[in-house]
């Protein structure tokens, strides 16, 4: 990825307990061909933690934050998304929209 290739960065940061794992990363692989196939997308990706694995974080790269809150929200994968995803809404410990990378330096 670019510096400033995308305008809007969302982090959803979630607690999900040990007995919702797997269900957990099938929803969000499901759901994440639904993030494919919308323009407003970019790119995502999905990472859990290791010394604390109830901790997942799911970064989204979206081409505005204006595109994903009127858009995408709007179209017809977020509704099939949102149902996906909806069973860990309260898990959620933080869901916010960043700016590009101040740096971004990545060792070739």
């Amino acid at each position: 990825m670019e510096d400033n290739q995308y305008y809007s960065i969302e982090i959803i940061r979630y607690n999900i307990p040990s007995s919702d794992y797997d269900t957990f990363e099938k929803a969000y692989l499901e759901a994440g061909r639904l993030l494919e196939a919308s323009p407003y997308c970019k790119g995502y990706h999905i990472i859990k933690g290791s010394d604390e694995p109830d901790h997942y974080i799911v970064t989204i790269y979206w081409t505005s934050e204006e595109d994903h809150l009127q858009k995408f929200r709007k179209s017809e994968q977020f509704t099939g998304f949102f149902q996906l995803v909806k069973p860990f809404y309260s898990n959620i410990a933080e869901m916010k929209h960043y700016h590009p990378p101040l740096v971004n330096w990545k060792k070739q």
